[in-house]
């Protein structure tokens, strides 16, 4: 997700129906400059070499937004006759496949088609997988010099395995955050036995909006911070290919 402002000009976006490494490229109606989605860098035209401001972005299970947000507002166009729980797309990212329409070379650090957080700071790039997020639900790291830490939980659905979204196998959804606590400390996160995110300081339960839920801290809020969650590696690779990719082991 991009700040559509540039330069003080707000711009409308579209597709192109292109694709780049297998990669949406958009267009904005004001100046049709080409905007490749991974990156948000304008490729072709007025702005090209310019790049949208990214912002924060998590796909979460509805069920966790509810309990989260019970007052949020939803985005809905019941007469639009668009059925917006069909995928086209069924079984593109089941586990060994090939990704489709993408002709580069494949990173074999990790498989094509597995979701990755990944935060670019400057020259740095960083990732981690979902396969690790979902063994160790808490991981911390300094990117550019900036600490973050990316919280993990179960119980988002895959919109791209099965025919019916609801009916996708669950993947889990990830949250990029500031350790930053509400007095200045850092905090440090961990899973318990129970699965829950805590901090070591305080024992407070944390989820997966960086909301604290229980605890001495309840209530408190942590910064969210820009990344990409649940990119593609093979495009994110592409993108990135001098990307340090987080080991358990490191």
């Amino acid at each position: 997700m991009y700040r559509r402002t540039v330069d003080g000009e707000l711009l409308d976006f579209g597709t192109t129906g292109a694709l780049r490494d297998s990669n949406l490229l958009m267009y904005d109606r004001q100046t049709e400059t080409w905007w490749q989605e991974v990156g948000g860098e304008g490729v072709i035209g007025h702005y090209a070499g310019r790049r949208l401001e990214q912002l924060y972005l998590s796909i979460v299970s509805w069920a966790d937004f509810k309990a989260t947000f019970p007052d949020g507002r939803v985005l809905s166009r019941p007469s639009s006759g668009r059925s917006y729980g069909s995928n086209p797309y069924s079984g593109y990212d089941r586990p060994g496949s090939t990704p489709f329409l993408f002709r580069g070379e494949e990173d074999p650090r990790l498989p094509a088609v597995e979701r990755v957080v990944a935060i670019e700071r400057g020259n740095d790039a960083w990732a981690v997988s979902f396969t690790t997020l979902a063994g160790e639900r808490v991981v911390s790291a300094s990117v550019g010099g900036e600490d973050v830490v990316v919280f993990w939980t179960p119980g988002t659905a895959s919109a791209l395995d099965a025919g019916t979204v609801s009916r996708g196998r669950d993947v889990g959804t990830a949250g990029i955050f500031s350790p930053v606590g509400p007095d200045g400390e850092t905090l440090t996160f961990a899973a318990d036995g129970e699965g829950n995110i805590v901090d070591t300081q305080t024992g407070s339960v944390w989820n997966i909006f960086g909301r604290a839920e229980s605890g001495p801290l309840a209530g408190t809020e942590l910064t969210p911070v820009a990344g990409r969650i649940g990119q593609f590696w093979f495009s994110w690779a592409v993108y990135r290919p001098d990307t340090v990719v987080y080991d358990v082991g490191n």
